[in-house]
């Protein structure tokens, strides 16, 4: 194992915990009215029409066609990402594909699938889906409307994921039932939530996915997006019944689908408490891999032979044959 024992930070990005502890680790209980939230606004995301508009075909690696993407989402918001197709062969899957919170300007053409069409948006505020006046920083964006759990700015990027899978499944009518979701971080946590309810998801890779066991994430010590959401709940005291409804381990408990889910045990931005709670929440009736990661959001010695395993993995998930 290669996990890090010198760092800049002042704090233990382990928290003090060994894999024991870690695979120990609960969800809070759901708030009232948690499963009634997200079904209300499941329903609504699904009588959007995304009027999906492809560009045309860009220069992209020999594998992939690539395609600028762009669809209008709840509240017509307008979110802008890519689609790439595979240049031979025929398309018998799709993937939406989430980022982290420093958002993406191209999309990834490494991610270890074939015969699948990959939908990368970017979640409303970020990257190609800025938009006035949401602040487009991870610190500012976390706050947008968060006294407001109907108007909470993660409630709309978990409905962009919806959407998305309504956008494949109107361009490749053939795909229902055979569409995924892999994120990252805040892809992660915005992914649990959204394949909590959406049963078009087939499957799911989530890599240190936060948004988890708000009381937790609330109190570590983290450089990431938690660290701003702390400091506004010591002066306003007002977040944690707007968090309970957008805790992803809570979500976690209702997924059904197969589940891969790589989890780290250093992380300064995902304490890997929160990130653990998430693929400890998972049904043990279902079939789910947890993976475990010497680290996240660092580099560390070994990094690139546990990621070369964990595409291993990720091929196999989504397999299309």
């Amino acid at each position: 194992m290669s996990i890090p024992t010198h760092h800049p930070f002042d704090f233990d990005p382990t928290y003090g915990f060994g894999l024991e502890q870690l695979r120990a680790l609960r969800p809070p209980p759901a708030p009232p009215g948690f499963d009634g939230f997200w079904r209300t606004r499941y329903d609504a995301a699904l009588g959007v029409d995304p009027r999906p508009q492809l560009g045309a075909r860009k220069p992209g690696p020999d594998d992939w066609q690539v395609h600028d993407l762009a669809y209008s989402s709840t509240g017509g918001f307008p979110i802008g990402g890519w689609l790439l197709l595979p240049r031979s062969g025929t398309v018998r899957r799709g993937l939406v594909v989430g980022h982290g919170y420093g958002g993406r300007d191209q999309p990834d053409f490494d991610v270890p699938v074939e015969d699948t069409a990959l939908l990368f948006p970017c979640f409303r505020g970020l990257s190609r889906s800025r938009r006035a006046p949401i602040p487009d920083d991870p610190a500012g964006h976390v706050l947008q409307d968060i006294d407001d759990p109907a108007r909470y700015i993660l409630g709309g990027c978990v409905e962009d994921v919806w959407v998305a899978v309504s956008v494949l499944t109107a361009l490749f009518p053939g795909l229902d039932g055979r569409i995924g979701y892999s994120g990252i971080s805040f892809g992660g946590g915005i992914g649990a939530l959204a394949i909590a309810f959406d049963k078009r998801i087939d499957r799911a890779h989530l890599v240190v996915p936060t948004f988890a066991n708000m009381p937790l994430w609330l109190s570590l010590p983290t450089v990431g997006s938690g660290q701003s959401v702390q400091a506004y709940q010591r002066v306003h005291g007002s977040v944690r019944d707007t968090l309970g409804l957008f805790d992803a381990a809570t979500a976690a408990t209702r997924i059904e689908q197969p589940m891969l889910v790589a989890v780290a045990r250093f992380d300064p931005a995902v304490a890997p408490p929160c990130q653990f709670s998430v693929a400890n929440a998972l049904p043990d009736r279902n079939h789910h891999e947890i993976f475990v990661l010497d680290a996240g959001h660092f580099d560390y010695p070994g990094q690139r032979e546990q990621h070369a395993l964990l595409a291993g993995k990720v091929a196999r998930l989504f397999r299309t044959s």
